[in-house]
């Protein structure tokens, strides 16, 4: 059984044979390699790279979708240059993981998805906004090898998000304006303020924060003086305070699911330093305390508890009212292209659901990025999806036994991309937020950051890996 899973998982994945006799490999990487050796610039690439990252990253929150286009065109065009002019990097260099293996196949169901598209042009343009993300987690992949550059642009985030946050705590304490009807106007919430800070829209603004609250939170471990362990927990804080105060019900759930799995991993991390008692009932203390304080919220405060009790109330809530009839009109839209779909993205989509949606809600998705994934590229691409999620998370989880033994401060920063990546998938059960630009490039972010932790694990040495007590066996 043990066998089937790692199979499954791509854990003894043969790449370094695959790339020996690979002729595409052969051809492209290193074609311009003589050119880059003249070229000045080009001897500072990598560099160059980080500092288109660390652009995009910087400005995605305060600029237009289209400027961070063109920052994306920009990061992809540098990565097919670095490519073309690398030199021919040896087959046991790990550039390519399995989960680049998955993104590859995704792309490819999506390539076969919008030939077979009843709306072709509207479903190109979207997959080259697709490619465009797709190579931006290529890009990411390779430069975040390196720990400083990971450190960089995660400690650049960071400073973003509290600058995010600030403003939209700002908004709370000044009754900001709301720039559209977020809630029921019947609803006692009518008049609540939801915070939007620099994005214009509070679901937007819970799903760019989540991946800084739980990165933020396992700073204050990962930083090492008192000065920086500060400004993490005031990042956390920050962070965690504002995503709430959007009163973005799948924010909230994407926050609770991020932290309780930060928790979850930093508890396994000291277990083996813990005495048997906390080893076993730390946890279970921890989690409990945190539903306590959540229930106390839901007594005490009434916007709260008023929101909360919302995602009960079916139809009743004109939100999820919303919700579940665009979801009729989806599920017969996947009954109807089962196996391929209408085609990536939204222009796709908004030309399609019309011949299905029900009167009066009208839509620009599917509400859900797992039934987005199922529309777009039928079930063929969501098994890809699920398949690489599922690749992604073992991966993280075995690199984070590895760096575990060693006591590696780097484990850290896996760990809460590990965590973004749970948060951020519960939020995007119950929205698409998750494909816009803001989102999207961090979403990608996480995923580069666990698969730049990849290193190939020889098979017989698979018991090192999975010892229970975390300790490698002597050879």
């Amino acid at each position: 059984m043990n066998l089937v899973w790692q199979r499954f998982t791509l854990s003894y994945l043969p790449i370094k044979e695959y790339l020996e006799t690979s002729y595409l490999r052969r051809c492209l990487v290193g074609l311009l390699h003589s050119w880059r050796q003249s070229s000045i610039l080009m001897h500072c690439g990598d560099s160059i790279a980080v500092l288109l990252l660390s652009m995009l990253y910087a400005l995605a929150p305060f600029v237009s979708s289209s400027l961070v286009g063109v920052l994306l065109l920009a990061c992809v065009g540098f990565w097919l240059l670095l490519t073309l002019s690398d030199e021919s990097a040896p087959a046991s260099t790990p550039l390519f993981t399995p989960i680049h293996l998955l993104v590859l196949l995704y792309w490819a169901i999506a390539v076969v998805s919008t030939a077979l598209s009843p709306v072709k042009p509207a479903a190109f343009k979207d997959l080259v906004v697709l490619t465009l993300y797709l190579l931006l987690f290529a890009l990411c992949a390779r430069v975040l090898r390196s720990t400083r550059v990971r450190s960089w642009i995660i400690i650049l985030y960071l400073h973003i998000s509290l600058v995010v946050s600030i403003y939209g705590l700002r908004q709370w304490f000044f009754k900001a304006r709301a720039l559209a009807t977020w809630v029921d106007p019947e609803s006692p919430l009518a008049q609540t303020t939801r915070v939007y800070s620099y994005l214009g829209n509070p679901n937007l603004l819970a799903g760019y924060l989540v991946p800084a609250v739980a990165l933020s939170l396992v700073a204050i471990f990962a930083w090492d003086s008192r000065i920086k362990k500060g400004l993490a927990l005031t990042m956390f804080t920050a962070n965690a305070a504002c995503l709430v105060l959007t009163f973005s019900r799948g924010g909230w759930i994407g926050l609770v699911v991020a932290v309780l799995t930060a928790i979850a991993l930093l508890v396994y991390w000291w277990s083996v330093e813990m005495p048997p008692f906390w080893r076993t009932w730390s946890l279970p203390i921890i989690l409990g305390g945190m539903i306590g304080l959540l229930l106390l919220a839901v007594i005490f405060v009434e916007p709260v508890r008023l929101r909360v009790l919302s995602i009960f109330s079916g139809r009743q809530d004109s939100s999820n009212n919303f919700r579940r009839n665009v979801w009729d009109a989806v599920f017969e839209m996947i009954r109807d292209r089962p196996m391929i779909g209408i085609g990536p993205g939204h222009n796709s989509f908004n030309q399609v659901y019309p011949l299905y949606q029900r009167p009066r809600y009208t839509a620009l998705s599917a509400y859900s990025v797992f039934l987005e994934v199922a529309v777009e590229t039928g079930l063929a691409g969501l098994g890809c999806f699920l398949w690489l999620m599922i690749v992604t998370f073992n991966n993280a989880f075995v690199q984070v036994q590895r760096l575990r033994q060693s006591r590696s401060v780097d484990g850290f920063w896996l760990m809460g991309a590990l965590a973004t990546v749970t948060g951020m998938l519960a939020h995007g059960t119950v929205d698409t937020i998750w494909f816009r630009p803001e989102v999207n490039t961090l979403w990608w972010l996480m995923v580069a950051i666990i698969a730049s932790y990849w290193t190939p694990i020889p098979e017989d040495h698979s018991q090192n890996v999975t010892s229970s007590h975390g300790k490698p066996r002597p050879s």
